[in-house]
Protein backbone atom coordinates (compact mmCIF):
# COMPACT_ATOMS: atom_id res chain seq x y z
CA UNK A 1 0.00 0.00 0.00
CA UNK A 2 1.10 3.58 -0.13
CA UNK A 3 1.79 6.22 2.20
CA UNK A 4 0.99 9.82 1.77
CA UNK A 5 1.94 11.05 5.05
CA UNK A 6 4.88 10.05 7.45
CA UNK A 7 4.32 7.12 9.48
CA UNK A 8 2.89 7.78 13.41
CA UNK A 9 0.70 10.58 12.01
CA UNK A 10 -2.63 10.62 14.32
CA UNK A 11 -5.94 11.22 12.25
CA UNK A 12 -8.09 12.15 15.06
CA UNK A 13 -5.02 15.36 15.73
CA UNK A 14 -5.18 16.11 12.18
CA UNK A 15 -9.18 16.46 12.34
CA UNK A 16 -9.45 17.95 15.98
CA UNK A 17 -11.48 20.49 17.06
CA UNK A 18 -8.59 22.32 19.87
CA UNK A 19 -8.35 24.09 22.73
CA UNK A 20 -5.32 25.93 24.70
CA UNK A 21 -5.18 25.65 28.55
CA UNK A 22 -2.26 27.53 30.71
CA UNK A 23 0.32 25.92 32.61
CA UNK A 24 0.29 25.60 36.26
CA UNK A 25 1.89 28.13 37.77
CA UNK A 26 2.44 29.37 41.55
CA UNK A 27 -0.08 28.13 44.21
CA UNK A 28 -3.73 27.11 44.03
CA UNK A 29 -6.78 26.00 46.11
CA UNK A 30 -9.31 23.74 45.26
CA UNK A 31 -11.64 21.07 46.88
CA UNK A 32 -10.48 18.49 44.20
CA UNK A 33 -7.62 18.02 42.07
CA UNK A 34 -7.75 16.02 38.85
CA UNK A 35 -4.80 14.17 37.63
CA UNK A 36 -4.92 13.58 33.73
CA UNK A 37 -6.92 14.90 31.05
CA UNK A 38 -8.33 11.65 29.17
CA UNK A 39 -12.12 10.74 29.53
CA UNK A 40 -12.31 9.37 33.21
CA UNK A 41 -10.31 12.97 34.01
CA UNK A 42 -12.52 15.32 32.07
CA UNK A 43 -15.86 13.59 33.08
CA UNK A 44 -14.57 13.78 36.67
CA UNK A 45 -13.72 17.38 36.31
CA UNK A 46 -17.18 17.92 34.58
CA UNK A 47 -19.69 16.11 37.63
CA UNK A 48 -17.82 17.63 40.40
CA UNK A 49 -18.25 21.30 38.95
CA UNK A 50 -21.66 21.02 37.95
CA UNK A 51 -22.30 19.93 41.93
CA UNK A 52 -20.51 23.22 42.81
CA UNK A 53 -17.49 21.72 43.41
CA UNK A 54 -14.01 24.03 42.86
CA UNK A 55 -11.73 21.48 40.63
CA UNK A 56 -8.37 21.98 39.00
CA UNK A 57 -7.57 19.23 36.17
CA UNK A 58 -3.76 18.59 35.35
CA UNK A 59 -2.70 17.40 32.27
CA UNK A 60 0.81 16.54 31.86
CA UNK A 61 0.47 17.29 27.91
CA UNK A 62 -2.70 18.26 26.28
CA UNK A 63 -5.86 17.28 26.59
CA UNK A 64 -6.84 14.03 24.91
CA UNK A 65 -2.93 13.35 24.60
CA UNK A 66 -3.33 9.72 26.11
CA UNK A 67 -5.74 6.35 24.85
CA UNK A 68 -8.47 8.79 25.45
CA UNK A 69 -7.56 11.09 21.74
CA UNK A 70 -6.37 7.74 19.95
CA UNK A 71 -8.67 4.81 19.90
CA UNK A 72 -10.90 2.63 17.94
CA UNK A 73 -13.42 5.09 19.31
CA UNK A 74 -16.20 2.74 19.85
CA UNK A 75 -18.75 3.06 22.80
CA UNK A 76 -19.51 -0.37 23.73
CA UNK A 77 -21.72 -2.39 27.04
CA UNK A 78 -20.07 -4.66 29.03
CA UNK A 79 -16.05 -4.77 30.03
CA UNK A 80 -13.51 -6.21 28.68
CA UNK A 81 -13.34 -9.51 31.38
CA UNK A 82 -16.43 -10.81 30.01
CA UNK A 83 -19.74 -11.32 32.42
CA UNK A 84 -18.58 -15.24 33.75
CA UNK A 85 -15.55 -13.70 35.33
CA UNK A 86 -17.85 -10.74 37.35
CA UNK A 87 -20.55 -13.54 37.70
CA UNK A 88 -17.76 -16.16 39.34
CA UNK A 89 -16.36 -13.57 41.50
CA UNK A 90 -18.57 -11.31 42.77
CA UNK A 91 -22.32 -13.49 42.15
CA UNK A 92 -24.68 -12.96 39.62
CA UNK A 93 -26.73 -9.64 41.00
CA UNK A 94 -23.63 -7.77 41.23
CA UNK A 95 -22.44 -8.74 38.17
CA UNK A 96 -26.17 -7.72 36.51
CA UNK A 97 -25.59 -4.57 38.32
CA UNK A 98 -22.04 -3.56 36.94
CA UNK A 99 -23.32 -4.68 33.37
CA UNK A 100 -26.46 -2.18 33.86
CA UNK A 101 -24.22 0.42 34.57
CA UNK A 102 -22.06 -0.05 31.57
CA UNK A 103 -25.28 0.09 29.37
CA UNK A 104 -26.07 3.38 31.24
CA UNK A 105 -22.82 4.06 30.50
CA UNK A 106 -23.59 4.54 26.74
CA UNK A 107 -26.23 6.69 27.18
CA UNK A 108 -24.42 9.38 29.86
CA UNK A 109 -22.02 9.80 26.98
CA UNK A 110 -24.64 10.04 24.17
CA UNK A 111 -26.36 12.72 26.71
CA UNK A 112 -23.36 14.52 27.44
CA UNK A 113 -22.92 14.76 23.50
CA UNK A 114 -25.66 16.12 23.03
CA UNK A 115 -26.16 18.42 26.20
CA UNK A 116 -22.92 20.03 25.24
CA UNK A 117 -23.41 20.30 21.63
CA UNK A 118 -19.58 18.25 21.16
CA UNK A 119 -19.15 17.72 17.60
CA UNK A 120 -17.53 14.23 17.58
CA UNK A 121 -19.48 12.20 14.60
CA UNK A 122 -21.36 10.30 16.52
CA UNK A 123 -23.26 7.12 15.03
CA UNK A 124 -24.69 4.37 16.61
CA UNK A 125 -24.31 0.12 15.74
CA UNK A 126 -21.84 -2.43 16.72
CA UNK A 127 -21.05 -5.72 15.28
CA UNK A 128 -19.49 -8.33 17.06
CA UNK A 129 -18.23 -10.68 13.95
CA UNK A 130 -17.01 -14.00 13.82
CA UNK A 131 -14.18 -15.45 11.69
CA UNK A 132 -14.83 -18.94 12.72
CA UNK A 133 -17.54 -21.52 13.41
CA UNK A 134 -16.31 -21.28 17.37
CA UNK A 135 -16.70 -17.44 17.32
CA UNK A 136 -20.42 -18.04 15.87
CA UNK A 137 -21.23 -20.57 18.61
CA UNK A 138 -19.84 -18.36 21.20
CA UNK A 139 -21.72 -14.76 20.09
CA UNK A 140 -24.81 -17.16 20.27
CA UNK A 141 -24.09 -18.32 23.47
CA UNK A 142 -23.02 -14.88 24.83
CA UNK A 143 -26.74 -13.45 23.24
CA UNK A 144 -28.63 -16.05 25.03
CA UNK A 145 -26.64 -15.65 28.37
CA UNK A 146 -27.50 -11.26 28.07
CA UNK A 147 -30.94 -12.11 27.03
CA UNK A 148 -32.04 -14.70 29.65
CA UNK A 149 -29.95 -13.88 32.72
CA UNK A 150 -29.24 -9.74 32.13
CA UNK A 151 -32.58 -9.36 30.53
CA UNK A 152 -30.87 -7.36 27.16
CA UNK A 153 -32.93 -7.75 24.57
CA UNK A 154 -31.30 -4.69 22.11
CA UNK A 155 -29.01 -7.13 20.49
CA UNK A 156 -29.58 -9.73 17.65
CA UNK A 157 -27.71 -12.30 14.97
CA UNK A 158 -26.46 -11.03 11.14
CA UNK A 159 -26.03 -14.32 9.79
CA UNK A 160 -23.14 -13.96 6.64
CA UNK A 161 -25.73 -12.75 4.06
CA UNK A 162 -27.19 -10.34 5.70
CA UNK A 163 -23.67 -8.79 7.60
CA UNK A 164 -22.31 -8.66 3.60
CA UNK A 165 -24.43 -6.54 3.42
CA UNK A 166 -23.19 -4.05 6.30
CA UNK A 167 -19.46 -5.50 6.03
CA UNK A 168 -18.33 -5.91 2.43
CA UNK A 169 -16.11 -8.74 3.37
CA UNK A 170 -15.76 -12.44 2.98
CA UNK A 171 -13.75 -12.86 5.89
CA UNK A 172 -16.74 -13.28 8.66
CA UNK A 173 -19.58 -15.55 8.69
CA UNK A 174 -21.69 -13.96 11.32
CA UNK A 175 -21.88 -11.60 13.47
CA UNK A 176 -23.73 -10.35 16.62
CA UNK A 177 -25.56 -6.53 16.25
CA UNK A 178 -25.70 -3.74 19.16
CA UNK A 179 -28.12 -1.28 17.89
CA UNK A 180 -27.50 0.92 20.91
CA UNK A 181 -23.46 1.00 20.61
CA UNK A 182 -22.16 3.54 19.25
CA UNK A 183 -18.93 4.94 17.92
CA UNK A 184 -17.47 8.62 18.03
CA UNK A 185 -14.48 10.80 17.41
CA UNK A 186 -12.61 10.30 20.56
CA UNK A 187 -10.48 12.62 21.05
CA UNK A 188 -13.14 15.71 20.08
CA UNK A 189 -15.20 14.00 22.30
CA UNK A 190 -12.77 14.29 25.34
CA UNK A 191 -11.77 17.76 24.45
CA UNK A 192 -15.57 18.17 24.15
CA UNK A 193 -15.74 17.42 27.70
CA UNK A 194 -13.08 19.30 28.69
CA UNK A 195 -14.44 22.38 27.37
CA UNK A 196 -17.83 21.53 29.06
CA UNK A 197 -15.91 20.89 32.53
CA UNK A 198 -14.20 24.85 31.97
CA UNK A 199 -17.39 26.61 31.11
CA UNK A 200 -18.88 24.82 34.42
CA UNK A 201 -16.01 26.10 36.07
CA UNK A 202 -13.49 23.80 36.55
CA UNK A 203 -10.21 24.96 36.31
CA UNK A 204 -7.87 23.12 33.46
CA UNK A 205 -4.10 23.45 33.51
CA UNK A 206 -2.14 21.38 30.33
CA UNK A 207 1.56 20.44 30.37
CA UNK A 208 1.45 20.58 33.74
CA UNK A 209 2.78 17.02 34.97
CA UNK A 210 2.54 16.17 38.33
CA UNK A 211 5.34 14.71 40.34
CA UNK A 212 4.68 14.61 43.71
CA UNK A 213 1.48 14.10 46.31
CA UNK A 214 1.72 14.90 49.39
CA UNK A 215 -0.91 14.46 52.49
CA UNK A 216 -1.26 17.84 54.34
CA UNK A 217 -3.39 19.14 57.15
CA UNK A 218 -6.61 19.02 56.24
CA UNK A 219 -5.75 17.99 52.43
CA UNK A 220 -3.47 16.96 49.77
CA UNK A 221 -0.91 18.80 48.05
CA UNK A 222 -0.30 18.31 44.40
CA UNK A 223 2.84 19.54 42.87
CA UNK A 224 4.72 20.01 39.55
CA UNK A 225 7.71 21.50 38.57
CA UNK A 226 6.04 25.21 38.70
CA UNK A 227 2.98 24.89 40.72
CA UNK A 228 1.47 23.48 43.21
CA UNK A 229 -2.41 22.39 44.13
CA UNK A 230 -3.68 22.24 47.56
CA UNK A 231 -6.96 20.22 47.43
CA UNK A 232 -9.34 18.57 50.25
CA UNK A 233 -9.45 15.54 47.51
CA UNK A 234 -7.67 14.00 44.72
CA UNK A 235 -8.69 11.96 41.39
CA UNK A 236 -6.38 10.07 39.93
CA UNK A 237 -7.15 9.19 35.83
CA UNK A 238 -3.39 9.28 34.99
CA UNK A 239 -3.62 5.72 34.47
CA UNK A 240 -0.06 5.00 31.98
CA UNK A 241 0.70 8.37 32.10
CA UNK A 242 1.85 8.68 35.52
CA UNK A 243 1.60 5.32 37.28
CA UNK A 244 4.54 5.97 39.61
CA UNK A 245 2.67 8.23 41.86
CA UNK A 246 0.69 5.22 43.38
CA UNK A 247 0.62 1.82 45.18
CA UNK A 248 -1.65 0.72 42.64
CA UNK A 249 0.61 0.78 39.52
CA UNK A 250 1.48 -2.43 40.11
CA UNK A 251 -1.86 -3.59 39.24
CA UNK A 252 -1.51 -2.25 35.61
CA UNK A 253 0.72 -3.13 32.16
CA UNK A 254 1.07 -0.42 29.48
CA UNK A 255 0.34 -1.74 25.81
CA UNK A 256 0.60 -0.43 23.25
CA UNK A 257 -2.32 -0.51 20.26
CA UNK A 258 -1.89 0.40 16.40
CA UNK A 259 -4.48 2.04 13.83
CA UNK A 260 -4.32 3.33 10.22
CA UNK A 261 -6.85 5.47 8.42
CA UNK A 262 -7.06 5.11 4.51
CA UNK A 263 -7.48 8.26 2.71
CA UNK A 264 -11.00 8.94 1.21
CA UNK A 265 -12.90 6.26 -0.65
CA UNK A 266 -15.02 6.95 -3.64
CA UNK A 267 -18.32 5.94 -3.21
CA UNK A 268 -17.68 2.69 -5.11
CA UNK A 269 -14.98 1.74 -3.05
CA UNK A 270 -16.62 2.20 0.38
CA UNK A 271 -16.55 -0.98 2.34
CA UNK A 272 -19.12 -0.42 4.92
CA UNK A 273 -22.42 0.71 5.15
CA UNK A 274 -25.14 2.96 7.56
CA UNK A 275 -21.43 3.75 10.04
CA UNK A 276 -21.30 0.57 11.74
CA UNK A 277 -18.18 -0.20 13.65
CA UNK A 278 -17.08 -4.07 14.20
CA UNK A 279 -14.69 -5.93 15.86
CA UNK A 280 -13.73 -9.46 15.42
CA UNK A 281 -13.92 -12.56 18.36
CA UNK A 282 -9.98 -13.49 18.61
CA UNK A 283 -8.21 -12.20 21.57
CA UNK A 284 -6.10 -10.25 19.58
CA UNK A 285 -8.90 -8.66 18.06
CA UNK A 286 -9.20 -6.51 15.12
CA UNK A 287 -11.57 -3.37 14.72
CA UNK A 288 -12.39 -0.83 12.09
CA UNK A 289 -15.04 1.42 11.30
CA UNK A 290 -15.91 4.48 8.89
CA UNK A 291 -15.24 8.30 9.62
CA UNK A 292 -16.76 10.07 7.33
CA UNK A 293 -15.33 8.81 4.03
CA UNK A 294 -12.24 6.90 5.18
CA UNK A 295 -12.10 3.45 7.14
CA UNK A 296 -10.45 3.40 10.26
CA UNK A 297 -8.75 0.60 11.17
CA UNK A 298 -7.12 -1.00 14.37
CA UNK A 299 -5.54 -4.10 15.75
CA UNK A 300 -2.63 -5.74 17.41
CA UNK A 301 -0.94 -4.95 20.22
CA UNK A 302 2.72 -4.51 21.57
CA UNK A 303 3.12 -5.68 25.47
CA UNK A 304 6.74 -4.49 25.65
CA UNK A 305 5.10 -1.06 24.99
CA UNK A 306 6.81 0.04 21.79
CA UNK A 307 5.72 1.13 18.28
CA UNK A 308 8.01 0.44 15.32
CA UNK A 309 7.52 0.38 11.63
CA UNK A 310 7.24 -3.47 11.42
CA UNK A 311 3.93 -3.52 13.64
CA UNK A 312 2.19 -0.38 11.78
CA UNK A 313 2.93 -2.55 8.19
CA UNK A 314 1.19 -5.29 10.46
CA UNK A 315 -2.06 -3.66 10.66
CA UNK A 316 -1.91 -2.54 7.12
CA UNK A 317 -1.86 -6.32 6.16
CA UNK A 318 -4.54 -7.43 8.77
CA UNK A 319 -6.55 -4.67 7.24
CA UNK A 320 -5.83 -6.69 3.62
CA UNK A 321 -7.02 -9.57 5.56
CA UNK A 322 -10.77 -8.17 5.55
CA UNK A 323 -10.56 -5.85 2.87
CA UNK A 324 -8.30 -7.24 -0.23
CA UNK A 325 -9.89 -4.56 -2.55
CA UNK A 326 -7.87 -1.78 -0.60
CA UNK A 327 -4.68 -3.27 -1.59
CA UNK A 328 -3.63 -0.32 -3.65
CA UNK A 329 -5.56 2.45 -1.50
CA UNK A 330 -3.08 4.59 0.31
CA UNK A 331 -3.03 4.76 4.34
CA UNK A 332 -2.51 8.67 5.10
CA UNK A 333 -2.56 8.33 8.84
CA UNK A 334 -0.89 5.68 10.96
CA UNK A 335 -0.61 5.90 15.08
CA UNK A 336 0.22 4.18 18.04
CA UNK A 337 -1.06 4.83 21.63
CA UNK A 338 -0.37 3.27 25.60
CA UNK A 339 -3.47 1.82 26.91
CA UNK A 340 -3.51 0.78 30.87
CA UNK A 341 -4.51 -3.19 31.30
CA UNK A 342 -5.26 -4.84 34.48
CA UNK A 343 -4.52 -8.81 35.28
CA UNK A 344 -7.79 -10.05 35.26
CA UNK A 345 -8.97 -7.38 32.31
CA UNK A 346 -11.84 -5.74 34.47
CA UNK A 347 -11.86 -2.04 35.53
CA UNK A 348 -9.94 -1.35 38.74
CA UNK A 349 -11.61 1.93 40.77
CA UNK A 350 -11.04 2.57 44.11
CA UNK A 351 -9.48 4.68 47.05
CA UNK A 352 -6.24 4.67 48.42
CA UNK A 353 -7.35 6.49 51.49
CA UNK A 354 -10.35 8.49 52.81
CA UNK A 355 -9.62 11.30 50.09
CA UNK A 356 -7.43 10.24 46.92
CA UNK A 357 -9.43 7.84 44.60
CA UNK A 358 -8.17 6.26 41.35
CA UNK A 359 -9.88 5.24 38.23
CA UNK A 360 -7.63 3.12 35.58
CA UNK A 361 -7.34 -0.77 34.47
CA UNK A 362 -9.79 0.09 31.69
CA UNK A 363 -8.50 -3.01 29.55
CA UNK A 364 -9.19 -1.34 26.15
CA UNK A 365 -12.53 -0.62 26.70
CA UNK A 366 -13.01 2.42 28.47
CA UNK A 367 -14.52 5.12 26.15
CA UNK A 368 -18.08 4.61 27.91
CA UNK A 369 -16.81 3.36 31.24
CA UNK A 370 -14.54 6.14 31.63
CA UNK A 371 -17.49 8.59 30.74
CA UNK A 372 -19.30 7.28 34.19
CA UNK A 373 -16.61 6.22 36.15
CA UNK A 374 -15.69 10.49 36.48
CA UNK A 375 -19.66 11.19 37.24
CA UNK A 376 -19.34 7.73 39.95
CA UNK A 377 -15.96 9.32 41.61
CA UNK A 378 -17.86 12.62 41.82
CA UNK A 379 -21.13 10.81 43.42
CA UNK A 380 -18.47 9.52 45.87
CA UNK A 381 -17.16 12.45 46.93
CA UNK A 382 -20.91 13.59 47.28
CA UNK A 383 -21.27 10.61 49.27
CA UNK A 384 -23.34 9.23 46.96
CA UNK A 385 -21.18 6.12 46.43
CA UNK A 386 -23.41 3.19 46.19
CA UNK A 387 -22.53 2.04 42.22
CA UNK A 388 -19.11 3.22 42.85
CA UNK A 389 -18.18 0.61 45.39
CA UNK A 390 -19.39 -1.97 43.29
CA UNK A 391 -16.36 -1.44 41.55
CA UNK A 392 -14.30 -1.68 44.56
CA UNK A 393 -15.34 -4.99 45.47
CA UNK A 394 -13.54 -6.83 42.21
CA UNK A 395 -10.46 -8.46 43.53
CA UNK A 396 -7.30 -7.00 41.95
CA UNK A 397 -3.75 -8.28 42.20
CA UNK A 398 -0.58 -7.52 40.95
CA UNK A 399 1.12 -8.47 37.87
CA UNK A 400 3.57 -11.01 39.00
CA UNK A 401 7.40 -11.10 38.11
CA UNK A 402 8.70 -7.87 39.31
CA UNK A 403 11.55 -6.76 36.66
CA UNK A 404 10.50 -9.63 34.36
CA UNK A 405 6.92 -9.13 34.20
CA UNK A 406 6.81 -7.72 30.60
CA UNK A 407 8.97 -10.42 29.09
CA UNK A 408 6.66 -13.09 30.74
CA UNK A 409 3.44 -11.17 29.77
CA UNK A 410 4.82 -11.25 26.16
CA UNK A 411 5.24 -14.64 26.49
CA UNK A 412 1.70 -15.38 27.37
CA UNK A 413 0.22 -13.34 24.75
CA UNK A 414 2.27 -15.37 22.02
CA UNK A 415 0.18 -18.47 23.04
CA UNK A 416 -2.93 -16.41 22.48
CA UNK A 417 -1.83 -15.32 19.29
CA UNK A 418 -1.41 -19.06 18.45
CA UNK A 419 -4.96 -19.86 19.57
CA UNK A 420 -6.26 -17.02 17.45
CA UNK A 421 -4.41 -18.72 14.16
CA UNK A 422 -6.24 -22.07 15.01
Amino acid sequence: MKHSLPIFSNYYDATAQRDKYPELQGEYSVDVCVIGGGIAGCSTALHLAEKGYRVALMESDCIGYGASGRSGGQLLPGFSCGQPILEKQLGADTARALWDISVEAIQLAVSLIKQHHIECDLKFGHIDVAIKHRHHEELLRHRDHLQQEYGYQDLRMMESSELRYFINSDRYIAGLFYPAAAHIHPLNYTMGLARAAAKTGAVIFERSKVVGIEHSSPGVSVRTKAGTVNAQYVVMCANVGNVALTKQSSRIMPVATYMIATGPLAVDQLVMNDHIAASDCNFILDYFRMSNDRLLFGGGVSYSGHANTFRMKSIENRMLKVFPQLRDHEVEYAWHGLLDISLNRAPDFGRINSNIYYLQGFSGHGLALATIAGKLVADSIAMQSEQFDLFNQINHRSFPGGSMRTPLLMLAMLWYRVRDAL
